[in-house]
């Protein structure tokens, strides 16, 4: 079952006809992305396929246990001994700060630049930060329920899938898809929704064998959770609004607690994929035949969507504004 899509089509031919340097694709392990639009534009777009090319949707059709990879034909890692690794998809890379997020409302689900009153939006430099201070992202087939109040935070979900800092030494890019391992979770309340944020770590970084909870984190990277707290707490205030505040006193919550914070925003994805409409929901369940569901799109439906957007261009000129530094009292 597909969600039928009217969008203006171009006269551009197949994307087999495309030039290579148009369609821009880099590959990430076992996936691809492809961009589209023009960097630093509102129509700027990285979708993602799969390693033989077909479109998919980092919403949904990622898995997210790397141990469920193996079902839908990719190869998982070796896992130690009860170790449970997940999916992360790279929305912001460290030190960046255009607001990259998963387009929930888009077929295919690509990502996209945050617009805001009709600008783009940039997170500030908040001294001693330079844009966001870890890979940030999201994991797949995960949904904050907007309708559902959290037990512990009694607020509801935030309509997005959960967010993830990656707190790793390597800086990721836009679209690449790791595999990580959870070792805590902030509770952030942003603008009284719950936003939970995970603590994870890349298996593939040097000091991903020594980071297995939250306090390791306190040990290894001394001044990281301060830094994140900090960060998320003042993050709004360069636009005018208030401080965030923040669940359990600002204190961080152990793996554990994650882990089902996890497992409940991933069986709220589920009830949302098995509606076959919500009112008053705009949220687009398109996925392609990656892995099982009842939203399915066919190769041809998935490719006439990515051939409708612009072809890739050079980036326009970041605005000054987004270099500024800016300073707060404590």
């Amino acid at each position: 079952m597909c969600e039928t899509f009217k969008r203006k089509q171009s006269s551009r031919k197949n994307t087999s006809l495309l030039t290579a340097a148009s369609i821009h694709l880099r590959k990430m392990a076992h996936y691809l992305t492809e961009l589209r639009g023009r960097p630093n534009s509102t129509d700027y777009r990285v979708y993602l396929k799969t390693s033989d090319g077909k479109y998919i949707s980092p919403f949904h059709d990622i898995p997210l246990y790397v141990a469920d990879e193996q079902e839908c034909g990719v190869p998982p890692k070796k896992l130690k001994m009860n170790e449970i690794l997940f999916n992360m998809v790279v929305e912001v890379p460290r030190w960046s700060n255009a607001k990259m997020e998963i387009a929930t409302k888009e077929p295919l689900n690509p990502i996209k630049q945050d617009v805001k009153k009709g600008k783009l939006r940039y997170v500030a430099n908040i001294f001693p930060h330079k844009g966001y201070i870890w890979n940030y992202g999201a994991l797949p087939q995960t949904w904050e329920d907007p309708s559902h109040t959290d037990k512990e935070t009694m607020c509801c979900g935030d309509n997005d899938p959960i967010d993830v800092c990656e707190i790793g030494s390597k800086v990721c890019v836009t679209g690449q898809v790791i595999q990580v391992k959870v070792l805590g979770i902030l509770g952030l309340i942003d603008e009284g929704e719950t936003d939970w944020k995970v603590i994870a770590i890349n298996i593939e970084d040097p000091d991903a064998s020594r980071l297995n909870s939250i306090e390791d984190v306190r040990k290894i990277k001394p001044g990281h959770l301060e830094a994140t707290v900090d960060w998320f707490k003042k993050y709004k205030v360069p636009d005018g609004k208030p401080e965030n505040q923040f669940a359990f006193n600002r204190q961080f919550k152990d793996k554990d607690f994650a882990i089902e914070v996890i497992k409940s925003t991933h069986s709220y994805w589920k009830a949302l994929v098995m509606r076959k409409k919500r009112n008053g929901d705009e949220i687009v369940c398109q996925n392609t035949s990656l892995c099982e569901s009842p939203f399915k799109c066919s190769d041809a439906e998935a490719s006439t969507v990515v051939e409708a957007a612009p072809e890739y261009g050079e980036p326009l000129p970041v605005p000054s504004e987004v270099d500024k530094w800016h300073f707060f009292t404590k």
